[in-house]
């Protein structure tokens, strides 16, 4: 059987796995998102090839170093009602505009989840869940950063579902497992499969 790494530092994948009884260890792939990003957005990309992408990506690099082992890379995307792809905000103030943006529209979450072994990739899944935000008052967006901010700073689109960002949203269409960052239950059949749970 053999071992299977999650090539990320994310709490909540790390949490969904640990929940859901999958044995992993996890090592952050420290791949530069930043420049595959700009690269593929200037090719006119979209939001489910850039986290399929960004997945593999980082899935690969781990699997270089341990090449028996499953390695599962994953990413999210955010796109907008507009087509524009929401990025991590670096600051309150940003995070601040992308949600007042955000606010009264629907957006697309896009999670992707790639399996390589041995540097090539074996699986893979890609999953998307619409968000409506609803509208809300500036005093809310105040009071909701100030209690979420910094913590959300690593989060696309700004809010943590399973937190106090679900207070953002007046309708979710799609999986939570999907919005939390990972395509959990088609993973746990592929790892049944592969003989990593039992059947």
């Amino acid at each position: 059987m053999s071992n299977l790494i999650l090539a990320s530092q994310s709490a909540s994948r790390r949490a969904m796995l640990d929940a859901a009884g999958v044995p992993f260890t996890a090592e952050a792939a420290r791949v530069d998102e930043d420049a595959v990003k700009q690269a593929m957005l200037q090719d006119g990309t979209d939001g489910r090839r850039l986290a399929d992408a960004l997945a593999e990506m980082k899935a690969i690099k781990i699997s270089q170093r341990h090449p028996t082992a499953l390695v599962l890379g994953c990413d999210s995307t955010v796109t907008a009602a507009d087509g524009d792809l929401i990025d991590k905000a670096e600051s309150r103030d940003e995070a601040a505009a992308q949600l007042r943006a955000l606010s009264g529209t629907t957006h697309r979450l896009t999670s992707a989840a790639v399996v390589a072994q041995g540097g090539v990739p074996i699986w893979r899944h890609i999953d998307s869940a619409k968000l409506t935000m609803r509208s809300f008052s500036d005093e809310f967006l105040a009071a909701y950063l100030d209690a979420e901010w910094p913590a959300i700073a690593g989060c696309v689109g700004g809010y943590r579902i399973e937190g106090r960002g679900a207070q953002l949203f007046s309708r979710i269409e799609g999986d939570q497992f999907t919005i939390l960052g990972l395509p959990l239950l088609p993973l746990l059949d592929w790892l049944r499969l592969r003989g990593v749970l039992q059947a």
